[in-house]
């Protein structure tokens, strides 16, 4: 089902997997609509339940055909995203220590700015030169003082 983000207009699909988990869940909580979130901005785009079984109108049969699937090929089930606590420090030990981070930049290490349009015809002398240029002519402290 192709959808386009109400906030940031990018199109995304929902896969047939994702479409049947949503009416699964749209039907066992008694919703209206469906919540599909985009990948670009992660808010939520509300999806309508009428246009989800427009899609698929015979999706209870795909969620049982899907479910036999699962069950001849485990390998295409999605592996369990939230572990157990007690297997969380055994995954850390298998890892090895954590990396260290970075070393944070010196602000000397900049890389220096390209040059602007506007200072592309000029010699590099000329470039060089900032903060050289006088003041404007018509500036309140500079100007001519009226007379009322």
């Amino acid at each position: 089902m192709n959808i386009k983000c109400s906030f940031c207009q990018t199109p995304y699909t929902l896969s047939r997997v994702e479409m049947i988990d949503a009416l699964q869940e749209m039907d066992a909580q008694k919703l209206s609509h469906y919540d599909a979130h985009c990948p670009r901005c992660k808010r939520a785009t509300p999806i309508q339940r009428a246009r989800m079984e427009m899609m698929m109108p015979k999706w209870r049969d795909e969620l049982k055909k899907l479910e036999v699937e699962l069950k001849e090929n485990p390998q295409l089930a999605a592996p369990e995203s939230v572990a157990s606590p007690e297997a969380e420090p055994a995954k850390q030990a298998e890892t090895g220590p954590e990396p260290v981070p970075a070393k944070a930049k010196v602000k000397g290490d900049t890389k220096a700015k390209p040059p602007s349009k506007r200072q592309i015809g000029q010699p590099p002398a000329a470039r060089a030169e900032k903060g050289r240029k006088p003041p404007a002519r018509n500036t309140p402290s500079q100007g001519k003082k009226r007379n009322k």
